[in-house]
């Protein structure tokens, strides 16, 4: 889980960094997204660590309930910027410049995100944590995130289309507003 958060920490970092300065959404809503996955996996790390300490039950379940609610929450604030800027964008016609970083950045995450989320969502099925597999989900919606601002920035590098980079930043949304939702649907189950 650490090594899982500093890779984050650093895809955050550097594609807020090359997003601002390409004015891409697509790349700076990338980064917000890592920035949350970031936090939704320290948070998801207090709850395993409050178990394996011995805690109750009672305080395991109220926790896990903590988590999973928060994780919903991040999701849909994401998919919320997402639609604002990208709309404002698009209205304004601002233009971003091609970002060979972001491009690559997109490539890294496309290959390393997979793998992440598929052993997060053995980890979550052996401790029997829903919290776990709502974060695992977080790192694939990722991986997701990757292939669409792949396509956004590829678009824009490759043939001019400015477009593509708020467009493939709206193309994120749906995804963002199912796992929000999911998360909140997995409390009613509980």
């Amino acid at each position: 889980m650490g090594g899982t958060m500093a890779y984050n920490a650093v895809e955050a970092g550097v594609a807020l960094w090359a997003g601002t300065d390409a004015r891409s959404i697509a790349l700076v809503g990338f980064g917000l997204d890592s920035v949350v996955e970031f936090v939704a996996g320290a948070v998801v790390l207090w709850r395993m660590t409050i178990e394996a300490r011995g805690a109750p039950a009672e305080r395991v379940a109220r926790v896990e309930h903590t988590v999973r609610r928060f994780v919903g929450l991040t999701f849909f604030a994401l998919a919320l910027y997402v639609t604002l800027d990208a709309g404002w964008v698009l209205w304004r016609r601002a233009i971003p410049s091609a970002s060979v970083v972001g491009a690559a950045l997109a490539v890294l995450s496309l290959l390393i995100m997979p793998v992440i989320a598929w052993g997060k969502l053995r980890a979550a099925r052996a401790v029997e944590s829903r919290a776990l597999a709502a974060e695992a989900k977080e790192t694939l919606a990722c991986a997701y995130l990757s292939f669409c601002l792949l396509l956004g920035l590829g678009a824009n590098l490759a043939v001019g289309w400015w477009w593509a980079d708020p467009v493939a930043a709206l193309a994120m949304v749906p995804w963002l507003v199912r796992e929000g939702r999911e998360a909140f649907e997995a409390e009613e189950d509980a």
